[in-house]
Formats: C-alpha cells, sequence, structure tokens
C-alpha cells in the first residue's frame, strides 16, 4: 500500500488531469474505409514525417478542429497481402506506438462491428462501449482464466450518452470474424451486444499507459442472424460507415471545449 500522502499526491494527479480541458485526441481505426471519411469530415493530412518505426506500415492523420489537436491513425496495410491490418495485434501495437509518440488526452476507438439481434442491436445503430472483454482467450486456469477474458470498463461518458441519444452496450473482441461455439459462449458470459477485433486491445493499452478511451462502434451485421456473416458486413459496410463517421463527428464536437469529468 502506498503512503497516505503518496496516494493523495496521485488523486489529486488524477483530479487535475480530469478537470483540464481535453486538447488531444487519438482516433483509433482498424480500416480505410472506416478511416478516410472521418480524416475527410475533419480535413486532416498524412503525416508526411512519420512518428513511428520506420518501415512499419502504419498511417497518421493529424489537424486542429475547433481547439482540438485530432490525431487519427490506422494500421495500414498488411505488407505482404495487401489488406487492412485487422485484429487485436496491429491494434495494441498501433496504439501503443502512438500514445508514445503523441500523448493524447482521450482516445476514441472507433469502427463498425457486429451486432447481436437478442440484445436489440440492428444494421446501422451506433453504440458507445460500457466494457469490453475479449471471447477468444481461453485459458482454463484459475485466475488465469480471468486474466484471459481481460474484461475493463472505457471510461465512463454519461453526459454525452444522454446529449447524442447513442445507444449504450458491451463489446466482445476476437480476432476471427466467424464465431466459433466457443466464442459464443463467452459472447454470452460478456454479456456482449457488440463484437469486433480490435477493441479489448485498444482498451489494454490505454489502460496500461493509464489513457481514457471510448469506444464507438457501429453494427454492419447481425451476427444472431439469417445472413452469412462475411456478406453482410461487406454488403454493409459503404452505408454503416457513414453512419459511423456522423456519430464520431458528433462525439467530437461534443468533446470540444470540456474537461474528461465532463463527458
Amino acid at each position: 500500500m502506498a503512503p497516505h500522502g503518496e496516494g493523495s499526491e496521485e488523486a489529486m494527479v488524477v483530479q487535475d488531469e480530469n478537470r483540464k480541458p481535453i486538447s488531444s485526441i487519438l482516433i483509433v481505426i482498424a480500416m480505410q474505409t472506416e478511416a478516410m471519411p472521418v480524416v475527410n469530415k475533419f480535413q486532416l493530412k498524412e503525416d508526411l514525417d512519420p512518428v513511428f518505426p520506420k518501415g512499419v506500415p502504419w498511417v497518421r492523420y493529424h489537424g486542429v478542429y475547433k481547439d482540438l489537436h485530432i490525431n487519427l491513425v490506422w494500421p495500414g496495410k498488411d505488407l505482404t497481402l495487401g489488406v487492412d491490418s485487422v485484429g487485436t495485434i496491429s491494434a495494441s501495437l498501433v496504439t501503443y506506438a502512438a500514445i508514445q509518440a503523441l500523448q493524447p488526452d482521450l482516445i476514441i476507438n472507433a469502427g463498425t462491428a457486429g451486432g447481436f439481434k437478442v440484445k436489440g442491436a440492428c444494421i446501422s445503430d451506433v453504440f458507445v462501449v460500457s466494457d469490453v472483454a475479449f471471447h477468444d482467450r481461453r485459458i482454463p486456469i484459475p485466475v488465469f482464466d480471468l486474466y484471459g477474458v481481460g474484461s475493463r470498463q472505457s471510461f465512463s461518458t454519461p453526459n454525452l450518452l444522454k446529449e447524442l441519444n447513442l445507444k449504450a452496450g458491451k463489446l466482445s473482441t476476437g480476432d476471427s470474424l466467424d464465431m466459433s461455439p466457443q466464442d459464443e459462449a463467452s459472447i454470452v458470459a460478456n454479456d456482449a451486444t457488440v463484437k469486433d477485433m480490435e477493441g479489448a486491445a485498444v482498451a489494454y493499452v490505454a489502460d496500461l499507459l493509464k489513457v481514457p478511451a471510448i469506444f464507438i462502434k457501429a453494427v454492419t451485421d447481425i451476427v444472431d442472424g439469417d445472413k452469412p456473416t462475411a456478406e453482410e458486413f461487406l454488403q454493409n459496410l459503404a452505408a454503416v460507415t457513414a453512419a459511423l463517421d456522423q456519430a464520431v463527428a458528433q462525439v467530437v464536437d461534443f468533446i470540444s471545449g470540456k474537461c474528461l469529468s465532463e463527458l
């Protein structure tokens, strides 16, 4: 246990941070299709002098909107196959590198997700995530099982939820687009309304480096619906990305001029 004075000082520092106006946000997005509407909306410019290690495909866009410095990063295209570098590993790495280089006040992980109709999700619904967890890290040993699930709460934003009239729900993350029976059981245990391939990884890094993070997820496919997931995802991606872009713009507008404690 920390000495009384030391703990009190740490608490005061956290309180002071929460009362300062947010000046720098980091938006982490997995796919180029999801990222570019946001880049265009805020007229962000690609970084020509990269802050990331030489040779990595990670891309950063940056600019100023109102009183906010906005950095948007996405993991880029796989250097061998040329597809978006989706999944937890790329998300963890680019989030870690971006926090180290850019020192943001707040992280927004925005992206598309599968939704569960049994939990009330519909195509194009946008959710602000309350809790995140993994559903494919199965370690059936006491305590390691909890580590595998990696359950975390996102930064609480009750005023944002109320003002923008967005839905709230829990997010479950795994590295597969489909859902195995084992994954399904874990997702049910996680009480998830939406599932993605990055959120809990971003949450892990943000928690590790003590940066508050919020998660905005738009539903492209109904996981417990009748259509094949991959087919429905591709069919709805463009339209749902537009809904995601609009929601991210509303969230950024709401954040502008506010402190963390006002969210």
